[in-house]
């Protein structure tokens, strides 16, 4: 669990669920970690503890990334710490909005797209400098981008994007030997995810996985970490379904 060690990360959306998991992680196996939050000031700080409570590195970081100048703020607070180099890139920070087609709002269809897919793009563009030979970039993508999930049209469609944007990253980046690749986590019992806490949401969850249990944060942060290190050396371009078997 060691393979990480004199690595730099960033995890957006760090604060909870799969990122706050994806930040343990990464630090356990030894990369150094910063931990994102926009508002949960406290939930981050309680990370970046447990982090260093355990011998490893951290520090937390602070950006609104539903701001136009959100990633950029970010991308020189990150800049100033890490110096030259960031080897590991997970755009977690994302928003859900269940809504049917006739009950969402341009307000909600703009946030969506603004947080979950305009500050990946732009994180990654101005996190360029300092990502060299042998850096990763993991962004979250979603079951929702193949198959319909619920009333969820408007953040399913950014998730799409996503595994767009993946192909296009892997394509132009390659040759400065920088890896591009996501995650697709169905059903994940989160904060964001509070469906999956009720009965009606568990059973839904159940009926389509063929692994019949709901899917705790740590079940996707495994393959995040995965991603980032040496052992997905030879993988770019590739979006990775991390959803117990859902919709098979």
């Amino acid at each position: 669990m060691a393979q990480l060690i004199g690595k730099t990360a960033l995890v957006t959306g760090a604060s909870r669920g799969i990122g706050r998991a994806t930040a343990l992680a990464l630090a356990k196996s030894g990369a150094q970690v910063l931990v994102h939050f926009s508002s949960a000031e406290q939930a981050a700080d309680a990370v970046v503890a447990e982090i260093r409570a355990a011998g490893g590195h951290a520090d937390k970081v602070a950006a609104d990334l539903r701001a136009a100048d959100g990633p950029h703020k970010l991308a020189k607070r990150v800049k100033e710490i890490v110096g030259g180099r960031l080897d590991i890139l997970v755009a977690n920070a994302g928003i859900s909005k269940a809504a049917s087609i006739e009950e969402t709002t341009v307000q909600d269809f703009d946030d969506l797209f603004a947080v979950n897919v305009r500050a990946p793009y732009f994180l990654v563009q101005q996190l360029l400098p300092v990502m060299c030979e042998g850096s990763s970039v993991v962004l979250l993508s979603s079951l929702a981008a193949r198959a319909s999930v619920g009333t969820l049209s408007a953040y399913a469609a950014t998730k799409g994007a996503i595994d767009t944007l993946v192909r296009h990253f892997a394509s132009a980046l390659g040759a400065k030997g920088v890896r591009v690749n996501a995650v697709a986590p169905g059903v994940v019992e989160t904060d964001m995810s509070s469906f999956a806490k009720t009965d009606a949401g568990r059973e839904y969850s159940l009926g389509m996985q063929a692994l019949k249990r709901v899917a705790q944060p740590d079940d996707i942060a495994g393959a995040v970490v995965f991603l980032a290190s040496d052992d997905a050396r030879w993988m770019t371009g590739d979006t990775l379904s991390v959803d117990g078997g859902s919709k098979l």
